[in-house]
């Protein structure tokens, strides 16, 4: 009699690294294991969806559909995925149950699930949650799931989440991107101007800063000192600089006055002043500090830190939070004994295991509810010699002393500090001088001298005065008489904001309740299910990425420095202005971040239905969006830039300006009293430019024809060229580029680009290649009707 076979169990791995580590665990023969390569399908392009919309014009949006079609990816050699599906699609056949094995996240749920469902399947599905890919944490993976039947109810709602965010990023960056750069950018400007729901309110924090920076006025304000002699031959200088700044320089002359006949008791303040370690690395933390220490971009960092984990030495790495769940506790003692065993000059410092410091509460590194994942930390299974090396140990050192700082007891520093009452005419005026020595230094010992850039500025804001202190007091009693010897005034200047550096930028976005001052707004940024983490732009796995996207569209620069500081550009100002002009909410970080804390309420789902009704509800809501955005933008205009502006990456090369249009350019600077642009007569963009902004529109008289559509007419300077043009290689100006916008600039970037192929022959002589005599003496015979094309795609 045969034996009923038993039911397959289909494994579904992200990468084939973790699905390695994991057979080491489990063998049987009706387990099957495949892995995927990142992201298996793609998004479909619009112009293989309808052939309407290959080419970019404005009476074809917007582009709305009410499910993204997808096709195969390709993998970093270009080879398609379509093999890779199909052999999964294969393996599925007669399995009755699939554990998804994917990374702990979104994107991990959204690689496995989008194949799932591309290929039908409809079979049980489990979420196994690898927080890590050590022995211990695997087996703790296995019993959380096995405790959590409807594991995979809850995944398909992380899911859901993540095929949302796509969603709108797909419609917000298709239609924004094709409508600002058909109606709002400038003809100069040869990039298209790219729009993104994250993207475009990030820019908005650097414009605004950008704008302070501009706008900055340094002041003068002032600190007085006050050197005193006490009766025991002593003599100090203490000082006045209250955090609320003297910028009235009689009120520090009257201050100064008082000082200078001041004699009275010296009081002297003696505690000891507890340090507690930092907080453990959240993914935006940690790309934090390899900027400021190593120059890491935070691409760099997140490929180092993914690659430990793979290789089971780190936990997870996109996470958000900075804290750990108390029931980890048992851990610690296990992981810093394997830590220090590489780490050897790190041993003395350890404990014994039950004088170890487990901090709890916000503020410490252990909370009852960490969030989806915990902080970044090392595992038990280290680094041997030899195994990595160079920025990945140089990476891991940091995690496993970060953890290791985390259990140490706190920093002890004894301060003293030495002050005086200062009677004056605005009242009495407190002077001090503070000085410390270290006690105990705790967890500090891990560091050394490199303790002290644990303390992190807020990125984008002024720097904060650092408190009166000296290296070393003179001996004084509390309450000793002292009398002043001199007082003096010493200006200083008020300093702008700080720029946000490279790797800030990701912990910005993450925080942006740290940026915004208006109590209301905070609040509003509050995330009340996870108050560790609040509302913010983007996802941990995604805010790296944003930077990379403003500088290929020329919106930021970045300045030079370890850590380059972000600077935005003339044309992300431009840009970042049109965008409030004409639709405000996307401009507006905030506003941004509570629509997106709609998008994780889809993913706190504890049912499909329940996840299925508020992503159609959020669905929904971003198509009405991208109606009202493409509505706003049809009522606008072309956004003026001064012509010097222009990157000169954005204007074509070897395209001079016509005699005509430098005439005309000149005329119209000596008419209006303006200066003619620097490059104005050898780059044919910024002469253009200059026209366009400066040139009188053509007047719509009575009864002249529109375009239905609502296109704008074109500018006299663009008809005047398109003429020209016309004329010089002798073809007719078809009627439309008179009244249409779009397709006078068709007809002028299609014949304008001509001039390009100019180039001289050994004799010096001026050749047009490609145009037969016919064409060049203008005969009938090379007299052709050009047809207005569509705008080009840009590439």
């Amino acid at each position: 009699m045969t034996a009923p076979s038993a039911s397959r169990t289909l494994f579904f791995f992200e990468k084939p690294s973790a699905m390695r580590q994991l057979q080491r665990f489990f063998k049987s023969p009706t387990t099957i294991c495949v892995s995927a390569e990142g992201h298996l399908l793609v998004a479909e392009e619009p112009g293989n969806v309808r052939d309407e919309w290959k080419s970019w014009r404005f009476d074809t949006l917007p582009i709305v559909l009410e499910r993204i079609p997808v096709t195969y990816g390709t993998n970093r050699s270009g080879q398609s995925h379509k093999p890779k599906v199909e052999a999964i699609k294969q393996a599925l056949e007669g399995v009755e149950r699939v554990i998804i094995a994917t990374d702990p996240g979104r994107e991990g749920s959204m690689i496995a699930w989008e194949v799932l469902e591309h290929l039908g399947y409809r079979g049980r599905i489990d979420r196994l949650k690898l927080g890590a890919l050590d022995e211990v944490s695997i087996r703790r993976a296995f019993a959380a799931m096995a405790k959590e039947p409807d594991s995979g109810e809850r995944d398909y709602a992380a899911y859901l989440e993540a095929l949302c965010r796509q969603y709108e990023d797909y419609h917000l960056g298709l239609n924004g991107t094709r409508a600002i750069s058909l109606r709002l950018r400038p003809p100069a400007f040869r990039e298209p101007w790219r729009f993104g729901g994250v993207q475009t309110p990030t820019l908005a924090i650097l414009a605004d800063l950008e704008k302070r920076i501009r706008d900055f006025v340094p002041q003068d304000y002032f600190k007085i000192a006050l050197t005193a002699a006490t009766g025991g031959g002593a003599e100090i200088t203490l000082w006045h600089a209250p955090k609320d700044k003297i910028l009235d320089r009689q009120v520090a002359e009257m201050i100064q006055q008082a000082a200078v006949s001041w004699s009275g008791p010296l009081s002297v303040e003696q505690k000891d002043v507890r340090r507690s370690p930092p907080r453990l690395f959240s993914k935006d933390a940690l790309a934090r500090r390899c900027a400021k220490r190593f120059g890491w971009d935070p691409q760099h960092t997140a490929k180092l830190a993914q690659d430990l984990y793979d290789q089971g030495y780190l936990t997870y790495p996109r996470t958000e939070s900075e804290h750990l769940p108390e029931s980890q506790f048992g851990d610690a003692s296990a992981v810093i004994a394997s830590v220090v065993g590489i780490l050897t000059e790190l041993a003395g410092l350890v404990p014994a295991a039950g004088d170890l410091v487990f901090r709890k509460g916000n503020k410490g590194h252990y909370v009852k509810d960490p969030g989806e994942h915990h902080a970044i930390v090392p595992l038990r299974k280290v680094p041997q010699p030899g195994s990595i090396s160079g920025d990945h140990l140089r990476l891991w050192e940091l995690v496993a002393k970060s953890f290791l700082a985390a259990h140490l007891p706190d920093g002890i520093d004894a301060r003293t500090t030495v002050a005086a009452q200062v009677p004056t005419p605005l009242g009495p005026k407190r002077f001090s001088i503070s000085g410390s020595v270290i006690r105990s230094p705790g967890w500090r010992a891990v560091y050394g001298a490199e303790a002290d850039e644990e303390n992190e500025a807020v990125p984008g804001k002024v720097k904060p005065d650092e408190e009166p202190t000296t290296g070393r007091l003179p001996p004084i009693r509390d309450s000793e008489p002292g009398k002043a010897s001199d007082a003096r005034i010493e200006t200083a200047k008020t300093e702008p904001p700080r720029r946000i550096t490279r790797g800030e930028l990701p912990v910005v976005m993450g925080r942006l309740i740290d940026q915004v001052e208006d109590p209301a707004l905070k609040a509003a940024l509050e995330n009340p299910v996870n108050p560790n983490e609040p509302k913010g732009l983007g996802t941990a796995a995604t805010r790296d990425t944003i930077l990379p996207k403003l500088q290929k569209s020329q919106y930021v620069d970045l300045l030079k420095g370890k850590d380059p500081p972000i600077q935005v550009t003339e044309v992300g100002l431009a840009f970042i202005a049109a965008v409030r002009r004409v639709f405000p909410s996307y401009g507006d970080p905030v506003g941004r971040a509570m629509f997106e804390a709609d998008l994780a309420e889809i993913g706190r789902a504890v049912t499909r239905n329940e996840a299925i009704r508020r992503a159609a509800s959020y669905q929904e809501r971003t198509r009405a969006r991208v109606q009202e955005l493409i509505g706003a933008i049809a009522q606008s205009q072309t956004v003026a830039v001064d012509p010097t502006a222009v990157p000169a990456t954005t204007a074509p090369a070897g395209q001079p300006p016509t005699k005509a249009m430098i005439a005309f350019a000149t005329s119209l600077a000596a008419r209006k009293g303006v200066k003619l642009p620097r490059g104005l007569k050898s780059n044919g963009a910024i002469c253009r430019a200059f026209l366009d902004q400066h040139a009188p529109a053509r007047s719509s008289e009575p009864g002249e024809h529109r375009p239905q559509n609502g296109s704008r007419p074109p500018t006299e300077a663009m008809v005047r060229y398109a003429r020209a043009l016309a004329q010089e290689y002798g073809i007719e100006c078809p009627p439309e580029i008179t009244t249409d916008f779009a397709a006078c600039r068709a007809f002028l970037d299609a014949h304008a680009s001509r001039k390009a192929a100019k180039s001289k022959d050994r004799n010096g002589t001026m050749v047009r290649k490609g145009r037969s005599p016919a064409t060049r003496t203008g005969s009938p015979r090379g007299r052709t009707r050009v047809r207005p094309a569509n705008p080009a795609h840009p590439t």
